[in-house]
């Protein structure tokens, strides 16, 4: 392989951008990116283990990584850290009992050092149930505020009803990525 290949090739990982898509079990990760991708959300079974979905948007190379949120593998999200550019921490806004959970994994997370620095979308999904938190109040319980660490967005979604919101929390993981670590 040449060298200009090489070079061509590097550039084109330039334009790649790898991102972990966590949160607890039933939160709405796996409909997240079905909705994304224009694919059927009736049957979604849980994770178990992980699912490699890529998007494009142009110029960039979306690789997410959604791994299941079971308590028993929890403990394996840490395989997947290396080389991340970007978290996706989807919450399930209807859940009220686990939301302190839900906070304590994600800021657990954020002290990891392979994750350092990596720009954080946060989707508060099931915005169309009943008794949902609103963004303010899930930004509050996750303690968002005091994130040091991290660049952070929080956005609204009914991911198994529609996909607003979606594409426009990403195209912002794309810019703050683009902004801060592919430059």
């Amino acid at each position: 392989m040449g060298l200009l290949s090489i070079i061509r090739k590097l550039k084109a990982k330039d334009h790649e951008l790898r991102i972990l898509v966590l949160g607890l079990d039933n939160a709405g990760k796996t409909t997240i990116m079905k909705r994304l991708t224009d694919q059927p959300t009736s049957t979604i079974s849980p994770t178990l283990g992980f699912n490699i979905t890529t998007f494009s948007l142009p110029p960039y190379v979306l690789n997410f990584w959604d791994i299941g949120g079971q308590r028993t593998i929890r403990a394996y999200w840490r395989n997947y850290f290396e080389q991340t550019d970007a978290l996706v921490w989807v919450v399930d806004s209807a859940d009220r009992t686990r939301l302190g959970d839900c906070a304590e994994e994600l800021h657990a997370l954020l002290k990891e050092d392979r994750l350092m620095g990596a720009s954080l979308l946060v989707f508060a999904n099931k915005q169309d149930i009943a008794g949902a938190l609103s963004v303010e109040e899930i930004s509050r319980v996750l303690r968002l505020d005091i994130l040091a660490t991290h660049r952070w967005s929080i956005r609204p979604c009914c991911a198994a009803v529609a996909a607003d919101n979606l594409l426009d929390g990403i195209r912002w993981l794309v810019n703050d990525v683009s902004a801060h670590v592919l430059h």
